[in-house]
């Protein structure tokens, strides 16, 4: 399998890729998954603040989310901590964050685009398995493609797709040792929840993949369950 690590700079100089996998581990995707297991039929990934104002307005009963502090026209912020206590059944939400979703949009003319933390780790490696991907582009969001925690995620998930077995415990612990996890604990990021980086760092806590599609103008990330192995 022919991998490579491209920061969303980078996306610019290249043909879109045939895969792409879109790491944000703290904390976009962690929340995205989150959002799923506690009922969200589907995540709109919108490309500023003004659209997904814009969309909550035309939809008030989606529910907004954005990186930071509380703002109006938004329900909630992206942290995973705050999320997990909503109930988001059959509810459609809608994404905006600094760098997850930002990755996203810049692959959307991919043929296959995966959104990924550690906490879908297992299930987007065995996706790529499944479909015996030969090329995959991982888009490491954080910090310009800089980000240790999304590229020891980009890492880990490459490893477990080619096959490989793939001890995670170094990768968690750089993800540990991140900017962005001395940012949440330091306070310096707002709108976070105690538990965030313990809940980033929960390998394979859901068994699914998370599926990112054109629907019309806008980009909409869907769960998509992987059979348990040997199933």
């Amino acid at each position: 399998m022919d991998t490579r690590f491209l920061g969303i700079p980078e996306l610019v100089d290249v043909e879109a890729p045939p895969v792409a996998v879109v790491i944000d581990v703290m904390r976009a995707f962690t929340v995205a998954a989150w959002a799923f297991a506690q009922g969200a039929e589907k995540i709109v990934l919108a490309e500023s603040l003004d659209g997904a104002q814009a969309l909550k307005a035309r939809h008030p009963e989606w529910v907004a989310i954005k990186d930071g502090a509380p703002a109006p026209g938004f329900d909630t912020v992206n942290s995973p901590g705050l999320l997990r206590s909503l109930d988001l059944g059959g509810r459609t939400v809608v994404q905006k964050t600094t760098a997850g979703t930002v990755g996203a949009l810049a692959v959307r003319d991919a043929s296959l685009v995966l959104c990924a933390s550690f906490v879908v780790a297992e299930a987007t490696a065995r996706l790529l398995r499944t479909r015996e991907c030969d090329s995959v582009t991982y888009v490491v969001t954080g910090e310009d493609g800089r980000a240790d925690e999304d590229l020891a995620c980009a890492q880990y998930i490459a490893g477990r797709a080619a096959g490989a077995g793939t001890d995670a415990a170094g990768y968690l612990r750089r993800a540990g040792e991140s900017r962005a996890a001395s940012e949440l604990a330091e306070g310096v990021r707002q709108g976070v929840h105690p538990d965030d980086i313990a809940l980033c760092l929960e390998l394979d806590r859901f068994p699914f993949a998370m599926v990112a599609t054109s629907e019309g103008p806008l980009m909409v990330l869907r769960p998509y369950a992987m059979p348990a192995p040997g199933h």
